[in-house]
């Protein structure tokens, strides 16, 4: 395997797209570019299924994408699901067969984790002055970004995109001004709630970085309509040359490819509501996108700037939390995950680090109170926007820390396909041990941990004199005994 190569694979709902990346000096050299148009998202019915065509057309492509990713180390590999993944009733299921087909496990990631990795596409393959507006047309969503340098500053997912909005207001083929006006109003109710933030945050400049927004400008360029930007003025003579030619199957243009052709009113619909609403007076094309923000985390992570790391500080910061406590659990969980990762053949990437944010976070409930803290912590993780975290792992995070104390229940333990499920449990069974221990919340008050395993069992040796010194939090240890006990998890705390 070739230890350079990185890949970052898209599965949009209109085309999956994979880019792969040399690493050299510590900067990334993109080498290789693969797109194929899937339409996932069409044929999805009422109940949000995909339709079996769709997943057959999705798997294809992704049977043509392994081959290329099989001389590329998987830990240097990152795919990523959006709009259609996280909607459909039926994602599981073609997620567990992609996985399958790739070899590799797939993300299904935020809408506001999409705008994210979108920017950071963006901002670290074009040069950016001042604050921008990113916006990113794709076939389920529209992302807006705005941001300044690698920061972002506001971030949002709209449910509009090339795909859906063309069953919607164009699946029968007719292009007229009743179809496009009410596309465009649709577009416009779908940007009301965030309007008044964005233009109160301004920009200077504005980026389009996706398929839909090139064609869109190589039109415009090619029809004669425009110099190369995208403006309201050629987005309305480009309207009303398409209703000139009556039907989707009509559109010879300039610049139009036949597989853009489909979706193509969709997306000048969109845009117009775009250019309305914000409003926006000029739209660049940038070639970077989502895959190229993926590839990038990989140099962030390279770097030890992890964007999760940023995101657990800032959650601690936010909600007050009492970071001694957490920093003790947090280093007593990494001291027995190291002594216990090697004989219960755990895999360090990604348990140790979730474990490591579990731990510094198991607290965060105390925002609501102190009874149920677990369930109050696992539901502030579940339920709020953690950049760099994928759903999978944003998933395991919460259930980390709903099972950090009193009686298993672990019939509430939520579906993690992405995540070996033995060794998820027996990062539960260390969270539930180091804050246990903790329950002093005293510095230098533990013994140095000698842990051991024998199978199953959790050997845990304690010096005799500190345990008759320490007799309430040996109590509070007796207890979680017992409560492990009842869930058949052997735990044995010997005295020497």
């Amino acid at each position: 395997m070739d230890n350079s190569l990185y890949a970052a694979v898209d599965l949009g709902s209109n085309s999956f797209h994979m880019v792969i990346a040399h690493l050299s000096e510590g900067r990334f050299r993109i080498v290789d570019r693969i797109k194929e148009r899937v339409r996932l998202a069409e044929g999805m019915d009422e109940q949000k299924r995909m339709s079996p065509e769709a997943m057959e057309r999705g798997l294809a492509c992704l049977s043509l994408f392994a081959e290329r990713l099989t001389n590329i180390k998987p830990d240097q590999i990152r795919i990523a699901g959006t709009y259609t993944l996280r909607r459909a009733s039926n994602a599981r299921e073609f997620v567990s067969e992609a996985a399958k087909v790739l070899n590799h496990p797939i993300e299904i990631i935020s809408g506001q984790e999409e705008a994210r990795l979108i920017y950071q596409g963006v901002a670290h393959t074009q040069h950016i002055e001042g604050q921008v507006l990113v916006v990113d047309v794709g076939g389920g969503s529209t992302e807006l970004i705005i941001g300044e340098g690698f920061d972002h500053k506001a971030l949002t997912s709209r449910k509009m995109g090339c795909v859906s909005f063309t069953q919607s207001f164009f699946a029968s083929g007719k292009l007229s001004e009743k179809n496009f006006s009410n596309a465009v109003l649709e577009a416009q109710h779908q940007l009301a709630p965030i309007v008044n933030q964005y233009r109160k945050l301004g920009w200077q400049s504005c980026l389009g970085s996706s398929g839909s927004i090139r064609t869109v400008r190589d039109v415009l360029q090619g029809e004669g309509l425009t110099d190369g930007s995208i403006t309201l003025e050629g987005l309305e003579r480009l309207k009303a040359l398409m209703i000139e030619r009556k039907r989707v199957d009509n559109l010879k243009l300039v610049g139009l490819t036949e597989e853009r052709q489909e979706v193509f009113a969709a997306a000048v619909a969109i845009l117009l509501g775009l250019f309305t609403s914000l409003p926006i007076e000029r739209l660049d094309y940038s070639d970077g996108a989502l895959r190229e923000g993926l590839l990038y985390e990989f140099e962030e992570r390279l770097q030890h700037h992890d964007i999760r790391e940023r995101t657990a500080q800032a959650l601690g910061t936010h909600y007050r939390m009492d970071k001694k406590q957490a920093a003790r659990v947090e280093q007593s969980v990494l001291t027995l995950f190291d002594a216990l990762q090697e004989p219960w053949q755990m895999e360090v990437d990604p348990y140790r680090a979730i474990l490591g944010w579990a731990a510094r976070l198991h607290e965060i409930g105390l925002a609501i109170n102190y009874s149920g803290i677990h369930r109050h912590s696992a539901y502030i993780l579940q339920h709020t926007d953690l950049p760099g975290f994928n759903q999978d792992d944003q998933a395991l995070l919460a259930a980390l820390v709903r099972f950090q104390r009193k009686g298993l229940k672990l019939s509430e333990l939520p579906s993690l396909p992405n995540h070996d499920i033995q060794t998820v449990l027996r990062c539960i069974r260390i969270l539930r041990l180091a804050v246990a221990a903790h329950h002093r919340r005293q510095d230098d008050l533990l013994p140095e941990w000698r842990v051991s395993v024998q199978g199953d069992q959790l050997v845990v040796t304690l010096p005799i004199d500190w345990c008759e010194e320490n007799r309430l939090l040996m109590q509070n240890l007796e207890k979680e005994h017992r409560y492990c006990q009842e869930q058949g998890w052997p735990l044995l705390f010997q005295l020497a």
